[in-house]
């Protein structure tokens, strides 16, 4: 068994209950003490676990014996099937809040370690310079890596709100993302967002307007929702550009500048 107080808690309380009613019990009539016993069972199995509850439930058992045999307004024999009745509740309480226990920490440390596991590709996809959004099955952005946010100069506590992907769309053509014509987004924002709804997987380019072309791709999900990205292809739409701006669209793919674009565009 486990020490600590949350071991010798179960145990000690059975103990201080079964004294205190052979005390009490010389002076003034009490009832029995068998229901107390049962939830000090439990309260040890739900604090340390099976071993503690076990414990817990065999001092119950024998504290009840020694109780009923100096209490004299019950019989013998009615003594002995409330000590067995006792048994039998108290063990089973034991091992029912035991499993519990067991069953809910072992649920507690699955959960901490998906959201560790989590974390750490949240973490990595920050990492990467390839767009990357998740969808829910309502199209509410439930991740957004720092790519994305760069390449479409998207506030953190924007993105951080989970949006629906329309509010995506209208944010980028409000802040003249695209290389469009102003007559031309609707059509453009409505069929990314039927793309996005039917889950069609043909890839499209998107060219923005500070000389960026990225390569959009919606994937569906198993649960209904969507995986979108956008990939850098700047360097292999722009070949036949001219030679002497091959250097400046190169760079473009640096996370860094792309910071200074954005910074750029915002103080415009």
């Amino acid at each position: 068994m486990r020490s600590g107080w949350r071991a010798i808690c179960g145990p000690m309380l059975t103990v201080a209950i079964t004294l205190l009613a052979i005390l009490l019990d010389r002076s003034v009539h009490i009832p029995s003490p068998a229901p107390l016993f049962v939830c000090v069972v439990a309260l040890a199995g739900a604090l340390a676990g099976f071993a503690s509850a076990m414990t817990s439930a065999a001092l119950a058992v024998a504290g009840a014996a020694l109780f009923f045999a100096g209490h004299r307004a019950v019989p013998l024999h009615a003594s002995a099937d409330l000590v067995g009745l006792l048994a039998v509740t108290a063990f089973g309480t034991a091992g029912i809040t035991g499993l519990m226990r067991e069953r809910l920490l072992a649920a507690f440390a699955t959960e901490r370690q998906s959201h560790a596991t989590a974390a750490r590709l949240s973490a990595a996809l920050d990492q990467v310079d390839i767009g990357i959004v998740l969808l829910d099955s309502e199209t509410r952005a439930e991740f957004i890596n720092r790519a994305f946010r760069d390449y479409f100069a998207v506030p953190d506590e924007v993105a951080d709100g989970k949006p629906p992907f329309i509010a995506l769309m209208y944010h980028s053509r409000d802040t003249g993302a695209f290389e469009l014509p102003e007559d031309e987004l609707g059509t453009f924002i409505a069929q990314r967002m039927e793309m996005v709804r039917i889950g069609d997987a043909t890839p499209i380019n998107i060219k923005l307007r500070n000389g960026e072309v990225l390569r959009f791709v919606c994937a569906a999900l198993p649960d209904g929702g969507r995986m979108l990205s956008y990939t850098p292809v700047t360097d292999l739409v722009r070949h036949t550009d001219a030679p002497a701006r091959a250097d400046y669209y190169r760079s473009l793919r640096d996370p860094a500048n792309r910071k200074l674009i954005r910074y750029l565009r915002l103080a415009e």
